[in-house]
């Protein structure tokens, strides 16, 4: 092999997984989210109108359906992210004792980040939040970002990843529409309750996005580098080596036994041991 062929061959190797996340997925979805900070700071005016045309037009079309207030409250309380961070964080306990502790350390981080995240971009922002006449619900703090979108969505993305390897092909579709629909009924819950712009919601999802994307790519990155083979994080998950049974983990591993002499090799080995020596009283 030549030494250019040689030379991008182990470059692929080394940073094939990481780069592809990376400049695919995590550094346009952060560029988008940047831009769309910088023009919400700035209340760029198509922005600021399209915020507040959906705000008005979603409280009042559920504006007198009791019922479906109630539904979005719900919604907004298990779909926020004390709920999200503390799911994750059962899970990756639950990992730790059966052995996956990679895969446990992977998902508290990218939560932790995450959170890092949404409340470094609110006092960077500082945006107001809606003002709507007979508000559905309240929320203190800043807006932008939605710390409930992106809580979810990153809960989300982490659970169905390291779900993957569990599940065939269907389940993998199902679970990743399952995910898409809470993140998607998180997110609206948000803005139909008022207490979010659209804007923000959208930020955060891009947010998430770009933050799983680089996490997943540094997991992969650090199992090319320890020898492990780059798996497909989509329709693999993160770590698809996990066994799937909770009795597969730490079991150890079972000794090869002796195999059984055959008859030539007994005889062979019989042949190769010293005579007994003869006795003084033998020799004549």
């Amino acid at each position: 092999m030549s030494a250019p062929a040689s030379l991008r061959r182990t470059v692929h190797e080394r940073f094939g997984a990481r780069l592809g996340l990376t400049l695919f997925v995590a550094v346009p979805a952060a560029a988008l989210a940047g831009l769309l900070a910088v023009a919400v700071e700035s209340a760029w005016d198509p922005f600021r109108q399209l915020d507040q045309h959906t705000a008005s037009y979603l409280h009042n079309h559920t504006s007198g359906h009791p019922l479906a207030i109630k539904i979005l409250l719900r919604v907004s309380d298990y779909g926020g992210p004390t709920p999200a961070r503390v799911l994750v964080a059962v899970v990756a306990i639950v990992l730790w004792l059966r052995g996956a502790r990679r895969l446990a350390l992977w998902a508290v981080a990218t939560m932790a980040a995450g959170a890092a995240l949404d409340t470094g971009l609110k006092a960077l922002v500082d945006r107001a939040r809606p003002h709507l006449p007979n508000p559905f619900a309240h929320a203190p703090g800043a807006s932008f970002p939605s710390g409930h979108a992106m809580a979810s969505a990153l809960a989300c993305g982490i659970l169905v990843l390291i779900a993957l390897p569990l599940v065939g092909r269907v389940g993998k579709v199902v679970a990743w529409t399952i995910a898409a629909l809470v993140v998607f009924a998180v997110g609206y819950s948000r803005v139909a309750l008022g207490v979010h712009w659209v804007t923000d919601v959208v930020g955060a999802w891009l947010l998430a996005l770009a933050l799983l994307a680089a996490s997943v790519s540094a997991f992969q990155t650090w199992r090319v580098e320890h020898g492990l083979r780059r798996a497909h994080p989509v329709t693999e998950g993160v770590e698809p080596e996990e066994p799937n049974e909770p009795g597969e983990l730490n079991q150890p591993e079972e000794l090869d036994e002796p195999e059984e002499p055959t008859e030539y090799e007994g005889r062979a080995s019989a042949e190769q041991q010293p005579l007994p020596a003869e006795t003084d009283g033998s020799k004549r």
